[in-house]
């Protein structure tokens, strides 16, 4: 980011995943990162979808997850280190002792892991609270010096998450997701109320393909504080890009002073 007008880069990593497949997700993922950084413009940011290495092979989590994030560390650090990139990447199924974890890494451009957030809001649909762990913690972060955040898919859903990560001072919030069909109005829809009511850029990465009998439909999106959609994919895997100026989130909130008009003592 250059720091004098506050833009920043964005590449987004829609990918299919293998369902129980992680040798062939670590490969893909290896690719597209690489395809993110081929060009004159380098991204500032990279995300990818969200439980990437393992999909929901849930019945089989315990001998898929990666063991305390170990490969997914070594792997995202020296990335981003060798091409100084931020990367929220996406989200993992970790291992943590006996128990299993829905969780994203943070890394900045010299390679150190900078936040974690491990998925808050357990999804019934999918039977992710009879196999995970909940998070005990909000992703709330700085990267570039910008206070970020971290959400993942479901969370969406819970508008007090979010307002929390605004309160704190996050002018950006990324979601890694596998959100599927047929709610794609509710995606989108709920993606841009977050950013209009929070005056905040959010930047949602989601994954395509089928994984048993469900299909996902991708529409990775980057939507302004304004609510604007500056990129959004379709339903292939792809490398998505946008150009964001961080600016605009001051602007916003100075012209309709959401925060200051808040009535706390009243809700």
């Amino acid at each position: 980011m250059t720091l004098n007008n506050r833009k920043w880069n964005l590449a987004l990593l829609q990918m299919d995943i293998a369902i129980g497949e992680p040798e062939l997700n670590y490969a893909k993922l290896e690719k597209l990162l690489d395809q993110a950084v081929e060009g004159e413009t380098k991204p500032d940011v990279i995300i990818f979808p969200e439980m990437w290495n393992t999909g929901y092979a849930l019945d089989r989590i315990k001998e898929l997850a990666d063991e305390e994030g170990q490969r997914t560390h070594a792997l995202l650090s020296e990335f981003s280190r060798k091409h100084q990139v931020n990367i929220i990447g996406g989200s993992i199924a970790e291992k943590q002792g006996s128990q299993i974890y829905n969780t994203i890494y943070a890394y900045n451009r010299e390679g150190s892991r900078v936040a974690d957030y491990s998925k808050i809001h357990l999804f019934r649909l999918m039977d992710e609270e009879k196999y995970l762990e909940e998070g005990s913690h909000i992703g709330q972060f700085e990267l570039d010096g910008v206070s970020s955040g971290m959400m993942i898919c479901y969370d969406i859903r819970f508008p007090e998450l979010s307002r929390k990560l605004a309160l704190g001072g996050a002018q950006i919030v990324f979601v890694p997701a596998e959100w599927p069909n047929p709610r794609l109005h509710h995606w989108r829809t709920l993606l841009m109320a977050r950013a209009i009511e929070n005056q905040m850029f959010v930047v949602s990465c989601n994954r395509v393909g089928i994984s048993g009998t469900t299909e996902f439909f991708g529409h990775s999106m980057v939507i302004d504080p304004w609510g604007e959609a500056l990129a959004e994919g379709d339903e292939t895997e792809q490398v998505i890009r946008a150009q964001i100026d961080l600016a605009l989130v001051d602007e916003v909130r100075s012209r309709i002073p959401v925060f200051e008009d808040r009535r706390p003592a009243l809700y």
